[in-house]
């Protein structure tokens, strides 16, 4: 099998790796960044500076309203998961039998990641091309997994991980990112007067301010707040 690269330009590395029983073979290329970059002044005039907001049931949410979905693969695939390993566990170790359930359960674990890098790439893809600027939040992760009942759905959804490809694919057409504070309160500011409230629950989920009588989608209203000025 065989096919030309879309880039021309130096190869400095290339990497094989194995997946699956699968093998992928990625190149390095080093282009002229002048031939890919969006000049900035241009974007200012095409594209509105986002905000957006992620999260466990939707992926991310942006300042003008779109959403993109979370498919929540591990969940999805969560019975399927527990079958293969429990058939792992039942078999001779380095059994004929046993790799070839071990090749089962790599293919499950495998198709896990397939979907969720997927979801990520499509959605981070689609934010950056409509996007002069962005505005994201920086996640506490390690204490956001102490919450027993959130840690298996936040590894499951990898929010740093989406966020970290945001970041980089804005790098690349020149997008500047303005990440806020590590315990901005988003969610809780009022994006209308710039109140705050003192509690606000993962149940509610549509903003009503007290003081101005603002109401919003609770993950627009923290997008709004992320939206670099």
């Amino acid at each position: 099998m065989r096919e030309e690269l879309r880039w021309t330009g130096e190869i400095g590395r290339v990497v094989a790796s194995r997946k699956d029983d699968k093998w992928f073979v990625s190149i390095l290329v080093h282009t002229d960044d002048a031939n890919t970059m969006v000049q900035m002044s241009l974007m200012d005039d095409l594209f509105p500076a986002v905000g957006v907001d992620v999260g466990i049931n939707t992926l991310a949410t942006c300042s003008d309203g779109t959403t993109y979905e979370n498919p929540r693969p591990l969940k999805v695939h969560q019975r399927k998961l527990r079958r293969a390993n429990k058939t792992l566990s039942r078999k001779e170790y380095l059994s004929n039998n046993w790799r070839k359930a071990k090749r089962r359960l790599a293919s499950v674990h495998y198709r896990i990641s397939c979907i969720r890098e997927d979801s990520h790439h499509k959605a981070s893809t689609s934010i950056v091309r409509k996007a002069s600027r962005m505005g994201i939040e920086t996640l506490n992760v390690s204490g956001l997994l102490k919450n027993r009942k959130l840690a298996k759905a936040l590894s499951d959804s990898a929010l740093s991980r989406f966020l970290t490809m945001l970041k980089y694919k804005a790098e690349r057409r020149g997008i500047p990112i303005t990440e806020a504070a590590m315990f901005f309160a988003s969610s809780q500011t009022c994006s209308s007067c710039g109140s705050k409230k003192s509690e606000l629950t993962l149940r509610e989920r549509i903003y009503h301010c007290d003081e101005c009588g603002f109401t919003c989608d609770r993950d627009v209203n923290a997008a709004i707040n992320l939206c670099p000025t």
